[in-house]
């Protein structure tokens, strides 16, 4: 959520650089009640400036008459109600404010989608092939190790089976990237699966995504989680952090998402599922170094790609093509070649003090000091499932085995390569 002091301040910059977002925000009611707003505070300030003044004459007893007594008693009975409806006003555009994004850093280029992103980096060079590659679920499905048809029997469209030695492929993929994380100083969490209403709030699921999540429908109201992400940083909701930032933690989870994708796209395969996992890195840092610990949280993410040896890239994403809680993100882009395309497998983002002060989630600079709002960042660390898709595509052979990556051997008991079964 925005800072409604600091949107006081630069209201029409913000809502320029809001307008920048583009597709369907519609700001027109939260203008209407910043004005009100602005109106109701001045009238406000007039009339307490009133009172103060009336205030000084009270305290000479020559001149308390009954006028200004009565005088004052109707500014007291004035300023009350302005302060009531201030606060009502106030209340009520908190509630608009949560559906408004965040603001986009100055560093991030203004554009309406992903044509308007910005490729800052690319990491290796893309497979030759002496064939035509297949996509991942034809190679998934020759080797008999992908079964979406006993899926589709059991919980319907956008599920997988994975079998035997890919979905071993699939946790030592895990292991292997928690391990990457935690060497570069991150602390492993294993955090639950099911949050409340405020936490998916804090991080800003809620309420905007509502209809995208997947909740409980008898007992307590609970949210299977889209991603890590919301337990993670809710771990230090409503709390004041008192030791050194940043802190960094990696946790690894399934993840839940009722929306999948446009209709009729990648409705082969493993890429828009409504379940999947994910190892997500979350980091807590100070506002003053909070952009330099986003380039650090890329570069972990993009550590396990290039140790993978996979081919890929770095976009910087344009102000149409954020999420609603970010302030600045870059997507990490695997290249696959059956699909003959870059495909997103990670994306970072700084949310700068947009979900600490829905999280109340502060630090306190020094002993002694007034707490501050934390910033908060995370990133896939990796996606799992599209990094075994990335696995698939790339390391292809005609004859329908798949080499893997040297780095994950020792994970894999010493197995080298997928053998169809």
């Amino acid at each position: 959520m925005l800072d409604l002091k600091e949107v006081a301040k630069n209201f029409e910059a913000v809502v320029e650089r809001l307008k920048t977002r583009g597709g369907a925000l519609d700001l027109s009611r939260f203008q209407t009640l910043m004005a009100d707003r602005k109106k109701l505070f001045v009238e406000l300030e007039s009339k307490q400036s009133e009172r103060n003044k009336g205030a000084e004459l009270m305290k000479d007893a020559s001149k308390r008459t009954p006028e200004l007594q009565a005088q004052m008693k109707e500014l007291g009975a004035v300023v009350k109600d302005l302060e009531g409806r201030l606060k009502t006003l106030e209340e009520e555009l908190g509630t608009a404010m949560m559906v408004v994004p965040n603001v986009p850093h100055a560093d991030v280029p203004v554009g309406a989608d992903e044509s308007g992103n910005k490729v800052v980096k690319t990491w290796g060079e893309k497979p030759h092939f002496l064939f035509t590659p297949k996509q991942h679920f034809e190679v998934g499905e020759k080797l008999g190790m992908i079964d979406f048809e006993r899926a589709v029997k059991v919980s319907g469209p956008r599920f997988a089976f994975t079998k035997g030695a890919l979905a071993r492929l699939e946790r030592a993929l895990v292991s292997f990237m928690i391990d990457q994380h935690t060497e570069r100083g991150y602390t492993e969490l294993l955090p639950p699966y099911l949050v409340s209403r405020d936490s998916m709030t804090g991080t800003g699921q809620l309420p905007k995504f509502e209809e995208d999540a997947f909740k409980t429908v008898t007992g307590r109201e609970l949210f299977l989680i889209p991603t890590a992400e919301v337990p993670v940083t809710n771990f230090h909701a409503d709390e004041i952090i008192e030791t050194a930032l940043p802190l960094k933690y990696v946790a690894f989870s399934p993840c839940f998402r009722a929306e999948a994708g446009a209709a009729g796209k990648d409705t082969r395969g493993l890429i828009r599922m409504h379940q999947f996992h994910k190892v997500e890195i979350v980091k807590f840092a100070h506002p003053s170094n909070s952009l330099a610990e986003l380039d650090a949280l890329v570069a972990d993410a993009t550590n396990i790609l290039e140790k993978l040896g996979l081919h890929h890239r770095v976009s910087l994403l344009c102000t149409g093509d954020m999420g609603f809680a970010s302030q600045k993100t870059f997507d990490l882009e695997v290249w696959l070649p059956g699909q003959n395309a870059f495909r997103e497998i990670s994306s970072c983002s700084n949310f700068g003090d947009f979900q600490a002060r829905r999280s109340k989630i502060r630090f306190r600079p020094a002993p002694g000091e007034k707490p501050q709002l934390v910033h908060t960042l995370n990133g896939s660390g990796l996606a799992v499932g599209r990094t075994v898709v990335a696995i698939l595509e790339n390391f292809q052979r005609e004859d329908g085995t798949v080499a893997l990556p040297e780095v994950l051997w020792p994970y894999l008991g010493g197995m080298k390569e997928l053998r169809p079964i």
